[in-house]
């Protein structure tokens, strides 16, 4: 009898699908990614704790954990927190893998962790293991484009594996490439301009603020996106009034646009509540905003990061300008205090904190071109032309004052229309900095390629680009390689 009963089940249970978790999008998870979105963290996880009581096998639970952590690592970058973080991805996906497969967030949210960390992975030099997580996640979202081609989310990750890949040197292109794995810069744009502009009044348009965080990262660091501001700034319309997030992306795509005026008030204007991450990187920002406008009141800024920051990134950055502000009020004492620092303490992860050691070891800057590249980094290109118009270059004895002066001459002139002006400094700059260690003789041959696009003069684009690419062992030497290969993509067949 008992061998029958057990025949029985058995034959019962065979008669039924296996369950798999399911992607429930309830209201609580709706509630913890828009105060993800809104970098309140803290409350969000409260949301995911209210779903766990009621719905613990959720698999939006994991997905949504590991925006928590994402968001947590990008607002306080602290390395000791990555480290001990990513150490949750493998149970993460495990539990994924156990969902319901006919969902199409079933790779979505699988490629999204592995994503999340690979863009980590990347900020901590962890490349072999963040090219590794970039494969998965392109073969998962391809694959669920494929099975769910209505399913707009695909497009977020998609659109931003694809500006990355291309934005990276050729040499990291092509190691990708032997894992089969593809991108275009162009391609990853156009990409999240369509979903962006697919996703209001959609079923998915609570993507909508990720989605514009993740183009605000491609116009603004990648493409460099002429109206980026005006359009960002349009685009954030939408986003909720007290998100700190849509604050960081109005006051990060002024700051990088030479609106320094309205990146200081956003800045002034962050909220002060205990609900929101600490977020130290703000204080930096506006630290050099007000020191683009050359107001020494950086100082206070830049002192309250150094004292909120985990140790990461702009460490080294943050004290070259505490130097510089003491250089430009005539304090050698701690000029020369401030530089000593650059060598002691913080990270070289980032681009900005190695230039930092390289200027330092570079000598005492001139006063007048410092003064000039800060305002003009600003955008007050009628005050930083001023500056230089005081200037005579001839008396300059070092050959590094005479290239710059060349160069920030150029820029200026670009940036005001005076389009013949900035032809003939950048050809200077190139001719007197082509062979030095300094950037701007490449980044010179770059932005004249782009006046000669302008112009449709392509031949003597390509040959601006091809000078660019040509100058070794230089500052940004890979960042502005690349940027001159994906400018020559661009105009391949026209010369």
């Amino acid at each position: 009898m008992a061998r029958k009963l057990v025949l029985l089940l058995t034959l019962s249970f065979s008669l039924f699908p296996r369950t798999y978790a399911a992607f429930d999008f309830s209201a609580n998870c709706k509630q913890a990614y828009v105060e993800i979105l809104n970098l309140r963290l803290d409350l969000a996880k409260q949301y995911l704790e209210k779903e766990r009581l009621v719905n613990p096998e959720n698999n939006f639970i994991p997905l949504l954990e590991n925006y928590v952590d994402y968001f947590y690592i990008l607002s306080c970058d602290d390395k000791s927190a990555f480290d001990k973080l990513k150490k949750n991805k493998s149970s993460r996906l495990s539990q994924l893998g156990g969902g319901d497969k006919n969902s199409p967030y079933y790779l979505f949210a699988q490629a999204e962790i592995n994503l999340q960390w690979a863009l980590l992975r990347g900020k901590y030099q962890e490349y072999v293991a963040s090219a590794l997580e970039i494969k998965k996640a392109y073969n998962m979202l391809h694959e669920n484009m494929e099975k769910f081609p209505e399913f707009l989310p695909n497009k977020k990750g998609l659109g931003m594996v694809n500006a990355v890949i291309g934005s990276l040197p050729t040499g990291a292109q092509k190691a990708l490439g032997t894992l089969g794995v593809h991108g275009s810069t162009q391609r990853g744009e156009k990409m999240l301009e369509e979903l962006v502009n697919s996703l209001p009044g959609s079923a998915y348009e609570i993507f909508y603020d990720e989605s514009v965080f993740y183009l605000m990262q491609v116009w603004v660091n990648i493409t460099k996106k002429k109206q980026a501001f005006e359009k960002i700034y349009f685009l954030t319309g939408k986003m909720q009034d007290d998100s700190l997030l849509k604050l960081y992306i109005r006051a990060f795509t002024a700051f990088k646009t030479g609106h320094n005026d309205e990146a200081i008030a956003y800045l002034i204007a962050k909220p002060k509540s205990a609900d929101y991450v600490n977020y130290p990187y703000l204080d930096y920002l506006q630290g050099m905003a007000k020191l683009h406008k050359l107001d020494f009141s950086a100082k206070v800024d830049f002192q309250r990061f150094l004292e909120e920051s985990a140790g990461g990134s702009y460490i080294k950055d943050t004290y070259l300008h505490l130097a510089y502000i003491s250089l430009l009020k005539g304090d050698s004492l701690n000029y020369k205090a401030y530089l000593s620092k650059i060598q002691l303490n913080g990270t070289t992860y980032d681009e900005k904190d190695k230039q930092a050691l390289n200027e330092a070891n570079e000598g005492v800057p001139n006063e007048s071109l410092l003064k000039a590249r800060f305002l003009f980094d600003g955008g007050y290109y009628e005050r930083a032309k001023d500056v230089l118009e005081k200037e005579n270059a001839n008396n300059y004895k070092q050959k590094r004052d005479k290239i710059e002066y060349c160069y920030r001459f150029a820029r200026v002139f670009h940036e005001t229309g005076g389009i013949n002006g900035a032809i003939k400094f950048y050809q200077y700059t190139i001719a007197f900095g082509k062979d030095s260690k300094y950037y701007y003789a490449a980044n010179a041959a770059l932005f004249l390629g782009d006046i000669y696009v302008e112009k449709k003069r392509y031949k003597m684009a390509a040959d601006c680009y091809s000078k660019a690419i040509n100058m070794k062992n230089h500052d940004y030497e890979s960042s502005i390689e690349n940027k001159a290969k994906e400018a020559l993509k661009r105009i391949a067949g026209k010369y």
